[in-house]
C-alpha cells in the first residue's frame, strides 16, 4: 500500500491540475508493478501554454507543500511534461501526444484510483 507522503502528494497534484482546469485526470498506482514511483498522474491540456500552466501549479502546490520536484522533462515544447516528484511522477500532455502516448494502456496493469481513495487513511482494497 501506497504510504501517507505518496498518497498525499498524489492528491495535491491532483488538486493543482483541477484547478487549472486540466482535462480527464487520472490517477494511477504502479507500486504493485514499477519501482519509478507510487502513482502517475496524468492529464491533459488544450494548448502548449495550459500545458505548461498546469505544469507550473503543480509544481509550485507541491513544492510549498514540501516536495520539490527532482526533474521536469519537456517544459519547453508542452507536448508531453513529465515531472518525477520521487513518490509520484506527473504527465501532462496535450491532446495528440496523450492519445499517440497512451500512457494508460501502457501502465494498465497498475490500479486506477480516484482522487476520493487518496483522502481515505484505511487499507485500499
Amino acid at each position: 500500500m501506497a504510504d501517507k507522503k505518496a498518497k498525499e502528494m498524489a492528491r495535491l497534484a491532483y488538486e493543482a491540475l483541477e484547478d487549472k482546469k486540466a482535462q480527464d485526470i487520472k490517477i494511477i498506482n504502479i507500486e504493485e508493478v514499477s519501482v519509478l514511483a507510487d502513482y502517475f498522474i496524468i492529464a491533459s491540456g488544450t494548448n502548449r501554454n495550459q500545458v505548461q500552466a498546469l505544469s507550473d501549479n503543480v509544481e509550485e502546490v507541491l513544492y510549498k507543500a514540501g516536495y520539490p520536484v527532482k526533474q521536469t522533462e519537456g517544459y519547453s515544447t508542452a507536448n508531453w511534461v513529465l515531472e518525477d516528484f520521487g513518490d509520484i511522477i506527473v504527465h501532462v500532455f496535450d491532446a495528440e501526444n496523450r492519445l499517440f502516448y497512451d500512457l494508460e494502456r501502457i501502465w494498465r496493469d497498475g490500479k486506477t484510483v480516484s482522487v476520493d481513495e487518496l483522502n481515505e487513511t484505511g487499507e485500499e482494497s
